[in-house]
This record gives structure tokens, C-alpha cells and sequence, in this order.
């Protein structure tokens, strides 16, 4: 007893005095606790997450050896308030390490892999932790439990039985060790899915080869060709990039190059991700088997809305039988608009698909990027996303240049309610960098929560790689630019939006295909005329955007609708693929993926490329098991977005339905009910394909 009460005030000692001298642990004097990420150094990282981890360890063993009887306050609450100066300090370093990392941060990574493993282990296998919750749990009828206390305390009993609990102590340790072998395999695969995307450039040195591409894209070419010390223009693997000299090259060759360069990231070389797909794959379904299930799917889908695979595989089959078709139609018109322009090919090639699709569009619809950009002035567009929430929901955004962002390209915004109640921080980031992945995502440094009756508002984060400013023009979002911005910013509101006691439970909580509900409904304004008319001025003249523009982006709204529903189907079908087998694959990976997607292609296969191995969402992005619900929100959101079409698009009173059923409970229910409380019915697939005009 006496040798634990001196390791104890020890340790005590030791974290006292790293907090002292390390800005992640000492409280920040910064408004609202913001993170100091001006003091904040690399150097710091390690020792934060070591003191972190230790103080936690503690409150886990002051929960154990508490002499009293187990109870809600004691046990399930103590339980979900421990942790919190390391879930302060992982919720920056991993988003940071996502956004602005270096070779020293993937390191420090890699160290702190298995240390964080063990620590979930430490608190998922504890024993005597786990019989004082099952003693809540047991009681739970007569505990007279509020509904938010009714579903923490289910959330942290499944918690301890999807993590192990139930297992034998030598099982026990099988599972340690492959949750361990996993994390750092994850994080194997992003660090060499950002390595592969640094690593290609095509640098071109003959004017003669820009051959179609606008002056924009060649001046984005040019700056990035100097930023790197090039001489002449050079594309990357970002989207900003690689899409528009996808679309506007008139050089099949050059097209073909840069195609290969981006679908086979991390294929095959030093930076190989194949084995690693088979690696985790064939871990996650040894982990699901331990746990008592067939597959990983069977295992992950139980917390979500689909809950069984049937039923993510019927949602993925509904939509695919009237797309395919569809959408191999839409290939075929492409195609005979490019042979009648010259195009010598019998089938259309992936890598020309982009350039034809673009032109077909631009004769039928009169419409390109080009056009466009001129009128999404980011500054405008930042103006018009947050104005919308304004209009909506009575949010206001106060730049806050006394509080620093980690990088000199962010900016913070304090969010403010309509009655002046501060209800968040909002960190910007939006421009590409060799430091940052791509993509594009919402996170937080710090979610809501309360705690022993003080409420700690969230510090949210939106990251994109939109188009940087170039020496000639301001940065100038494409149409498609200002959807994901609306998309991110739709799941920052859930964030920013959360009311609620747990963390655990509050803002984007929820199942994960629930999650995409927020985001994709928010897509639909920019395609409202009423919407985009005010803010879309020409960032030369001041012209406001011509009527004629927007009715046809409007008309253009679902051109290959249904190719780009079966290209998302594609990565939903293949995620099931790696993840609904109950048994080690011997096919490699490459086999694997043709053999899933063979029978729904609309293009030829292009030889030297694959998905999986920079499928960053499935392999270390939180999706395995899961992209198939981006579709399944879709169907959500588009039910759910024809209520304010009824309404009016800035009806407060259906914004405000939405605030209060969606986007401020959190999980509190089950996603299900929160729907229908909103919407007042369940969703049917047939919203979705009606939204995208096709037909069955």
C-alpha cells in the first residue's frame, strides 16, 4: 500500500512538472483555452502524450480501487470524464500530423503507436473496471437514469464487450497484440499514401505542351513549378492540380502519365501499400472473430444504422441495378460525341474520359470551370458559406486574429449564437501543401462536453486543398470547390451546434453513416439560384453572375449522375470486398479488387493502377466497413432537403427543426428516430434516384 501511494505521488510529481514547461499540458492563457499551437513544438509531443497517458492510467486506477459501491457517478461518469489531458493532446497532435506534418511528426507517431494501444487495452481488458460498469449495468432499471445517462451507460457496457471484455485472459492478450499490429500498419499506410502523392510531379518545360489548358491552370502550373525550383509548369497529385489537367489537356499522352501517376499511388516500389491492404484487412477480421462475429462488417455495422451487411449490400445493389445501366449509357454518349470530334479510340480510356466528358459538357451545357471561377472568389465564398448559417441558424463568425492557428495559411473564427452565446472556435485551412494530405475534412481539437457543471465549447476544424492565389488572380474556387466547402462546413455545424453532458455522445458522435447527413444536405444550396446570386460576383468587374450561368449549372446538376453514383458504389462495393470475408484471402490485392468490380465497369481497366492502396478512407481514415455511407446518407439528406424545397430554402422553422433534432443532439437516440423526429418518416431509397433523375 505504502509502495503505491509513493509511485502514485510520483507520478503526480512528474506530470506537475512537464505541465509547467509544456504548452499542451499547462492551461492555456488563450481565449477560451484555444491551443497554444503558437508554443506548441514537435519536442513537445512525446512527453505530452507520456504524461497524458500516465495521469490517465491514474483516474482508471482511482476508479478500480475506490472502496465504495459502484454507481453511475462513480463509475460510468468518472469513467467517461478520465483521459481528458490526453484526449487534449491526441486531438491536436493527430490533426496537425494530418495537416501539417514532417518526418519528425511521423516518427513520434510511430513511438506513440503502441503506447496508445496498450493504454486502450489498459482501460478495455481492465478487469475489475469492467465488473464495476456490468454492476451499473445490471441495476440499470433501477437507477431512474435520465435518457442521456440511459445511453451512456449502454454505450460504455457495449464498449467494454465489443472491446474484449468477454474474452479469456489468454485471448485477451491475442487482441492487445493485434489492435497493436494494426495501429501502426494504419498509420504505415497514410505515411506512405502522403509520400507517394510528394514524391510525382510532371514538370514540363515546352510551351507546347499546356496545349488546352487555361490560363488559370497554367499560371497554377508555373507557381508551382517555381515553389519547387522547376523551370517551366509542373502538375502534382493534389486535386487543384491534377483535376483540371485531367479535364483540359488536349495531350492524350501526357494525360495517360499523369492518370497512371495518381491511380497508382503507393502501388508497388519502396512505398508499397499491397501487402498492407492484406495485412489489415485479414487483422480486422481476425479481431471481429475473436469478438465472436464472422466479419469485420458483421462487427462494425452492429453500431450503425444498416446494422447488417444484407442490408448494406441490398442499399449498394438497389442503387447499382438502375445506375449501371444508366451510367454505361452516359459513357456511350461521351464517347460518340468524341468520335465525332476525331477521337480514334473503340472504347473510351480512363485517362480521356475527364477531357471528353468536359467538352461534351461545355457544347450541350455551355459550361466550364473557366467560366465559373471568376465568380467564387474564395473570400466571397467564405462570406456566403458562413452567411448561410446566419440566414439559417443566427450563427455570426468573428475573425480572431489574437488566436493562433498552426499553420500561417489558417484563420479562427469565433462563433457566436444568435443571443451571443459563444458556442465555438472554427479553424480554416483551406489551400494544398506538401505537408498536408489531400482531401478534404472536418475534425476537432476539442469536442463539447460538461464537466462537474462547467461546459467546454468545441474547437472544430474544416481542411480542404482548394486552388491557391497566383500571382495574377485571388484564390477562385470551381463550382465543385464550393460544394465541398459547403459539404465541410456541414459538418462543422454539427460540431459547432452539439448541446449535451458526454463527449462520447455529443456533435458528430453518431454512426458513421448518419454522420454524412449534416454535409451533404448542405451541397444542395449550391445549386439554388436564390442562394448563389447574391455572393457570385465576378472578382474583376463586381458583375454579379448571369442568370444564364446558373441556370445552367442548375441544368447541369446531375449531368453523369449516374456515372458518379457508380464510381461512389465502386468504392462502397470494394470496402465490402476487403471487409464481408470470414476467412484470409489468398488472392493478392490487385485480384481482389478486379475480381469485386469487374462486373459493374464503365470504363477499361488501365493496367498499373489500382484504388486500394491510397483508399486512404477504408485503410486509415475510420470508413473500413463503411463507405458505403455516403449513399445511405445521401438517401437521407435528399428526403430530408426536399422538406425545405417545401418550406423554403432559408425557412428558419425547418432550419431550426434540423438544429434541434439532427445537429445538436448528437447520439442521444438512435439515429433512426432522430430522423423521423425530424423528418416525420423513414427515408426511401427512390429520393435519392429521383435527386439524380435516374430512372429504374
Amino acid at each position: 500500500m505504502k509502495k503505491h501511494l509513493i509511485g502514485a505521488i510520483c507520478i503526480a510529481m512528474a506530470i506537475t512538472s512537464c505541465k509547467m514547461e509544456n504548452p499542451l499540458l499547462s492551461p492555456s492563457p488563450l481565449p477560451y483555452g484555444a491551443p497554444q499551437f503558437d508554443k506548441i513544438s514537435n519536442e513537445h509531443y512525446l512527453p505530452a502524450f507520456q504524461a497524458g497517458i500516465a495521469e490517465a492510467k491514474a483516474e482508471i486506477d482511482a476508479i478500480t480501487s475506490n472502496t465504495e459501491e459502484p454507481s453511475f457517478e462513480n463509475t460510468i461518469v468518472a469513467l467517461e470524464q478520465s483521459g481528458r489531458t490526453l484526449s487534449q493532446v491526441a486531438g491536436i497532435f493527430y490533426n496537425v500530423m494530418e495537416a501539417h506534418t514532417n518526418d519528425q511528426m511521423q516518427a513520434i507517431a510511430e513511438e506513440i503507436s503502441p503506447m496508445m494501444t496498450e493504454y486502450s487495452m489498459y482501460v478495455s481488458l481492465n478487469e475489475p473496471l469492467f465488473q464495476r460498469v456490468k454492476t451499473v449495468y445490471d441495476s440499470r432499471e433501477s437507477l431512474q437514469l435520465s435518457k442521456a445517462q440511459a445511453k451512456l451507460l449502454e454505450d460504455s457496457y457495449k464498449s467494454f464487450t465489443r472491446g474484449g471484455a468477454l474474452l479469456s485472459d489468454e485471448d485477451k492478450k491475442v487482441y492487445s497484440q493485434y489492435q497493436e499490429q494494426l495501429s501502426l500498419l494504419t498509420l504505415q499506410f497514410s505515411k506512405n499514401v502522403l509520400a507517394a502523392t510528394n514524391a510525382y510531379n510532371l514538370n514540363l518545360t515546352d510551351e507546347s505542351d499546356l496545349a488546352g489548358l487555361p490560363e488559370y491552370v497554367k499560371q497554377m502550373g508555373a507557381q508551382a513549378a517555381a515553389e519547387r525550383g522547376q523551370q517551366g509548369w509542373t502538375f502534382d497529385l493534389s486535386q487543384p492540380s491534377y483535376s483540371p489537367f485531367m479535364k483540359y489537356s488536349s495531350r492524350s499522352d501526357l494525360r495517360k502519365t499523369l492518370y497512371t501517376a495518381y491511380n497508382s499511388k503507393a502501388l508497388g516500389g519502396d512505398l508499397d501499400n499491397t501487402g498492407i491492404c492484406k495485412q489489415i484487412a485479414e487483422l480486422r477480421m481476425k479481431i471481429a472473430q475473436l469478438l465472436g462475429y464472422q466479419t469485420y462488417a458483421d462487427y462494425a455495422l452492429e453500431e450503425r444504422m444498416a446494422q447488417t451487411t444484407a442490408n448494406v449490400l441490398d442499399l449498394l445493389s438497389e442503387l447499382m441495378t438502375p445506375s449501371l445501366p444508366a451510367a454505361r449509357a452516359e459513357v456511350a454518349e461521351v464517347l460518340a460525341f468524341a468520335k465525332r470530334n476525331g477521337y480514334e479510340e473503340s472504347e473510351l480510356q480512363a485517362w480521356d474520359f475527364s477531357y471528353w466528358s468536359e467538352k461534351y459538357k461545355d457544347e450541350n451545357y455551355a459550361l466550364s470551370d473557366e467560366q465559373l471561377k471568376p465568380y467564387f472568389q474564395l473570400e466571397s465564398c467564405i462570406d456566403a458559406v458562413f452567411g448561410l448559417a446566419t440566414r439559417l441558424y443566427g450563427l455570426q463568425f468573428e475573425l480572431r486574429e489574437d488566436i493562433p492557428g498552426y499553420h500561417e495559411d489558417v484563420d479562427v473564427y469565433d462563433v457566436k449564437d444568435a443571443d451571443g452565446r459563444h458556442l465555438a472556435l472554427f479553424y480554416t485551412d483551406f489551400f494544398p501543401r506538401a505537408s498536408k494530405r489531400g482531401g478534404a475534412w472536418m475534425t476537432n481539437f476539442r469536442e463539447q462536453s460538461i464537466v462537474d457543471g462547467v461546459e467546454y465549447r468545441p474547437f472544430v476544424s474544416i481542411v480542404t486543398n482548394f486552388s491557391k492565389p497566383t500571382a495574377d488572380a485571388p484564390s477562385l474556387l470551381t463550382h465543385d470547390e464550393l460544394t465541398t466547402f459547403l459539404h465541410e462546413f456541414g459538418h462543422a455545424l454539427h460540431g459547432i451546434m452539439a448541446e449535451g453532458e458526454y463527449e462520447s455522445m455529443s456533435g458528430t458522435n453518431v454512426a458513421r453513416d448518419f454522420v454524412e447527413l449534416p454535409s451533404q444536405i448542405m451541397e444542395n444550396w449550391g445549386y439554388e439560384a436564390e442562394y448563389l446570386k447574391p455572393f457570385a460576383k465576378h472578382y474583376q468587374t463586381g458583375e454579379e453572375i448571369p442568370t444564364e450561368l446558373i441556370d445552367k449549372i442548375i441544368a447541369s446538376k446531375n449531368y453523369l449522375s449516374a456515372y458518379y453514383q457508380v464510381r461512389q458504389l465502386h468504392f462502397g462495393i470494394l470496402d465490402m470486398a476487403w471487409h464481408n470475408v470470414s476467412e484470409a484471402q489468398s488472392a493478392d490485392a490487385l485480384d481482389i479488387e478486379r475480381k469485386a468490380l469487374q462486373p459493374y465497369l464503365t470504363l477499361p481497366v488501365v493496367d498499373g493502377t489500382m484504388i486500394s492502396t491510397s483508399f486512404s478512407h477504408i485503410f486509415s481514415g475510420g470508413y473500413s466497413a463503411g463507405y458505403y455511407s455516403y449513399k445511405w446518407s445521401e438517401v437521407l439528406e435528399a428526403d430530408a432537403f426536399s422538406l425545405f424545397k417545401e418550406k423554403g430554402i432559408f425557412s428558419t422553422e425547418v432550419a431550426q427543426s434540423f438544429r434541434d433534432n439532427i445537429l445538436s443532439k448528437g447520439s442521444i437516440e438512435p439515429e433512426a428516430v432522430l430522423y423521423r423526429n425530424f423528418r416525420g418518416h423513414d427515408p426511401e431509397p427512390q429520393a435519392l434516384l429521383d435527386k439524380l433523375g435516374i430512372k429504374r
